[in-house]
C-alpha cells in the first residue's frame, strides 16, 4: 500500500498537483549548514578513499562517550536500517522467531521473514495506551525465540514505553536467553524523558542514526551498540558488504555531535509545536488518539474506517497519510507525519480534520 500511495503521488505531482506529503517520516528541515561545510572540508583535505570498516576511532569514540561504553562496542553503519539488518542477519538462523511489539516499523517484519525466520506479533491497542502486555510476551517466547525487538519511541505512535513496563520486559527477556534489540533514533527528540535499554541490566543491542536527531536522513549514517563478540562479526560483513561509510560523511557527523545539543533542542521544540498544533486540530473531530510523546507522528483511529480506502480518497484532495495496515493489523488508524513545512501541517491538518467532524 505504501508503493501505490508513493506511485499516485508521483503520478498526481507530474499532473500539476501539490501534494502535502504527510506520508514520509522525513525530516523536512534542511541539515544544518555547518554540517554540509564540514562536509565539504573533509573532501577537500582527500577524505574520500577505504577507510575502516568499523567506523571512524574518533566518531567511535565521541559516540562512547555518549552513550558510556567502550569504543568497541560500537560500529558505523549506513544508517540504522541496515545495522537492524546486520544484526538480525548475524543471529537468525531459518525456523527461528523474532517477536515483535506492534504497531512496528514494518522492515523489522519483512527482514525476519527474508532471512527464514517467523515474526511473532504482539498486538497494542490505542485504549490501553499502546502498552506491551508482558503476560502475552511471555507466553510467545519459545526455544526458538531469538531476538526481541522494541522501537521506543514507537513509529508509527510517537508513544514512549513505560519504564515499569520495559523493566519488566528486560527481565523476562533475561530470564529466558533472548536479545533484544533496542531501536533508539526517536529517543533525543523526545518530549518526555526516554531511558535507553543501556540503562537496564543485560547485554542488549542498541542501534541509532543521525538522520532523525540531526536532518541527515539522506547522507545514510547510523550506528549500532552491542557486546564486542557482536560488532566484530559486523565489522566483518561490513567488509564484504560495503566497506566503509564514506569517511567525509563521518566527518559531518561529527560535526553534528560538537552541536548536538544546541540542534536538539531546536528541533525538539519545533516539532512539539507541531505535536501540539495537531493535538488541538484533530481534538475537534470524532477521531481517537494519543498525544504524541516523540517526533514526528498521530496515528490517529475512527471506528470503522477502511484507512486504505481512506488514504487513497484522501489524496485527490492533495493530502498524503499512511494507512494502518501498513504498520501491523490497525485498518482503522493512518499515520500522520508532521515532517511538512509548518503552513502545509495546518492545512493538511485542517483538511483531515473535515473528514471527521
Amino acid at each position: 500500500m505504501l508503493y501505490e500511495i508513493n506511485e499516485k503521488i508521483i503520478r498526481l505531482e507530474r499532473e500539476g498537483r501539490k501534494i502535502i506529503k504527510f506520508n514520509l517520516g522525513d525530516p523536512d528541515l534542511p541539515t544544518p549548514m555547518k554540517i554540509i561545510e564540514a562536509a565539504f572540508e573533509a573532501m577537500k583535505r582527500g577524505k574520500t578513499k577505504y577507510a575502516s570498516a568499523a567506523g571512524e576511532a574518533k566518531l567511535r569514540k565521541a559516540l562512547a562517550e555518549i552513550h558510556g561504553v567502550d569504543a568497541d562496542n560500537i560500529v558505523i553503519t549506513p544508517g540504522s536500517k541496515w545495522a537492524v539488518f546486520a544484526v538480525m542477519y548475524l543471529l537468525l538462523e531459518k525456523g527461528d522467531n523474532v517477536i515483535i511489539p506492534s504497531p512496528h516499523w514494518t522492515a523489522y517484519e519483512l527482514t525476519t521473514k527474508s532471512l527464514g525466520a517467523d515474526a511473532k506479533l504482539i498486538k497494542t491497542r490505542l485504549e490501553s495506551n499502546w502498552e506491551v502486555n508482558v503476560e502475552d510476551l511471555e507466553t510467545l517466547i519459545d526455544n526458538k525465540t531469538k531476538l526481541l525487538i522494541l522501537n521506543n519511541p514507537n513509529n508509527p505512535t510517537s508513544k514512549v514505553m513505560n519504564e515499569k513496563v520495559v523493566e519488566k520486559i528486560v527481565d523476562v527477556a533475561n530470564e529466558k536467553g533472548v536479545r533484544i534489540l533496542s531501536d533508539e533514533v526517536y529517543a533525543d527528540l523526545s518530549f518526555v524523558k526516554t531511558k535507553s535499554l543501556l540503562e537496564y541490566e543485560g547485554e542488549h543491542i542498541i542501534v541509532n542514526s543521525f538522520s532523525k536527531t540531526f536532518t541527515m536522513s539522506g547522507w545514510r549514517i547510523g550506528y549500532v551498540i552491542a557486546d564486542k563478540a557482536l560488532t566484530d562479526q559486523i565489522i566483518k560483513l561490513n567488509q564484504i558488504t560495503f566497506t566503509n561509510v564514506p569517511v567525509f560523511i563521518q566527518e559531518t557527523a561529527l560535526k553534528a555531535l560538537e552541536l548536538r545539543d544546541q540542534i536538539i533542542k531546536t528541533m525538539r521544540e519545533n516539532y512539539r509545536k507541531r505535536a501540539e498544533l495537531a493535538c488541538k486540530i484533530l481534538s475537534d473531530t470524532k477521531l481517537k488518539f494519543t498525544k504524541p510523546e516523540a517526533p514526528f507522528y498521530v496515528f490517529p483511529k475512527f471506528d470503522g474506517l477502511n484507512s486504505e480506502v481512506f488514504a487513497l480518497n484522501l489524496l485527490d484532495k492533495g493530502v498524503a497519510v499512511v494507512p494502518g495496515t501498513s504498520f501491523g493489523d490497525y485498518p482503522e488508524h493512518f499515520r500522520i507525519s508532521l515532517t511538512a513545512p509548518e503552513d502545509e501541517v495546518k492545512l493538511g491538518l485542517k483538511i483531515i480534520a473535515e473528514a471527521f467532524k
